[in-house]
């Protein structure tokens, strides 16, 4: 049954608007009459028609507008909620075609109501969930989708579903804590370097004005005080267009196949952030693997997969290679282990999990104990950034303050 997203005028004449799920317009009118509302517009998703002011050729576009676009971004916490509670309401025994119903009638936002609403007419036309989720694969991602297939296939939907809400949660709040703990550092340079462009060029050239008028020989920071003033006031229309050219540069060339390993290979190494990043990737690579071979999600697709979320190019290329070696019949372990971009623990681990048989245990372990060594990493660089920062802007402030006060203590100390 599709979902309407209608406009109309209330009892008191106020214009209001709302979706609602219907058969066809001419239903949804009569829902809407019986609640004291008069319909002046609605889309419907099944029909792609128009019915008011929209009408005619562009009413198939207008259609699949309606489905995908608009009504908020859809972020991973939405997407874990929702698959908790399909995963609850089918671990309950409620049909596919039913949970599907309650979801679109308890989903708050606008976009996701519509895909669901779009997934479930699918597989009331007789597609699996899969495929249904498959057409929205830029929303759930190619993880999500080959999962919930592989949960099909084995008749295991349910415990795949609560899988996945586990593991889209955990990344989720993994998220939130690096954004967290980078949000405070990247104000405090911001507030800093907007605090020094105005001392540069409104303040400091009024209060050094007084130093033209003396003889003596200013002091070499006051100089280049003045001169850093100087050169911001009379070229900031240069300078400033050129800062963002170059930024701008840089981040097209690291976006690009050629510059991006370049990017990916110096993050990597870079000091502090470096280890930091190394051992996120590792740990998206081993959970992500975990869940997809819990699943039941065969190997090779499983690092497809894998190689497809992980965000380091250079790590990607190890688990394309770990991958060709895997088909050609090596273990999973002697290809990480010849990169020498993953841990010791990572392929030890691995090559014990392959040998027992418990892979998928292993690289959970392997998961676990990073993500708490990222944990303890950025409590540490959160203590550690904040006083650094502090130290860093008192430095500025205090070289400002030291080059203005040093020509006016050697006038009073010159008169007296």
């Amino acid at each position: 049954m599709p979902v309407f997203e209608y406009k109309g005028l209330n009892q008191a004449g106020k214009p209001i608007k709302g979706m609602l799920e219907a058969d066809s317009p001419k239903t949804l009118r009569s829902q809407l009459r019986k609640d004291g509302i008069f319909l002046t517009d609605v889309i419907g998703q099944a029909e792609g028609s128009r019915v008011g002011v929209r009408k005619g050729a562009n009413a198939a576009h207008a259609d699949r507008e309606l489905k995908l676009g608009g009504g908020g971004r859809v972020t991973t916490d939405d997407i874990a909620i929702t698959t908790r509670q399909l995963a609850t309401l089918l671990g309950a025994g409620v049909t596919l075609v039913e949970a599907l119903s309650a979801l679109v009638d308890q989903v708050e936002k606008e976009k996701l109501k519509r895909i669901i609403s779009d997934i479930k007419q699918n597989v009331n036309e007789g597609r699996s969930l899969g495929d249904s989720l498959a057409m929205h694969e830029k929303v759930f991602g190619s993880l999500y989708v080959n999962m919930v297939r592989s949960g099909e296939h084995s008749g295991a939907l349910d415990a795949v579903l609560l899988r996945l809400a586990d593991f889209t949660e955990s990344q989720s709040k993994l998220q939130q804590k690096i954004i967290g703990t980078m949000t405070y550092p990247a104000i405090m340079m911001l507030v800093g370097v907007g605090i020094l462009t105005l001392l540069m060029v409104v303040v400091i050239p009024k209060v050094t004005k007084i130093f033209t008028t003396m003889k003596a020989t200013l002091p070499i920071t006051t100089r280049a005080l003045i001169w850093g003033s100087n050169f911001l006031r009379d070229w900031w229309f240069i300078l400033f267009p050129l800062i963002f050219a170059i930024i701008f540069g840089l981040m097209t060339y690291f976006r690009s196949p050629k510059g991006r390993p370049v990017w990916d290979r110096f993050a990597l190494r870079a000091p502090i952030f470096g280890s930091l990043l190394r051992l996120l990737a590792i740990s998206r690579f081993s959970r992500t693997l975990a869940t997809l071979l819990k699943s039941g999600v065969p190997l090779l697709v499983a690092m497809d997969i894998t190689k497809a979320v992980m965000t380091n190019s250079v790590l990607a290329a190890v688990v394309e290679k770990a991958r060709d070696a895997i088909r050609e019949g090596e273990s999973i372990a002697t290809p990480l282990k010849r990169s020498g971009e993953f841990p010791p623990l990572v392929y030890h681990m691995v090559a014990i999990g392959e040998r027992s048989g418990q892979l998928e245990d292993m690289l959970l372990s392997v998961a676990d104990s990073y993500e708490n060594q990222v944990n303890v990493r950025i409590g540490a660089l959160t203590s550690m950034l904040e006083p650094i920062l502090t130290v860093f802007m008192g430095v500025i402030i205090a070289f400002v303050a030291f080059s203005v006060l040093m020509p006016i203590l050697q006038v009073n100390s010159a008169i007296r």
